[in-house]
């Protein structure tokens, strides 16, 4: 018994694998922080590109 909880505390396998598993975690919500704030500067964009267009263009009479 004494042997196997010896091997138990020593194995650096689990410990690897849970640091590679929080560093994927982090990797993701940085990857989804920084696709939202481009996803709303891009938003941003075309609203003012958008408005751009629509002052510049004459309005059609009827």
């Amino acid at each position: 018994m004494k042997n196997i909880i010896s091997r138990f505390l020593t194995n650096n396998e689990g410990v690897t694998a849970i640091e590679y598993g929080l560093i994927a975690g982090v990797v993701a919500i940085a990857i989804a922080t920084a696709a939202g704030s481009v996803g709303t500067n891009l938003s941003n964009l075309f609203d003012s590109i958008a408005g751009i267009i629509s002052s510049s263009t004459p309005a059609k009479s009827s």
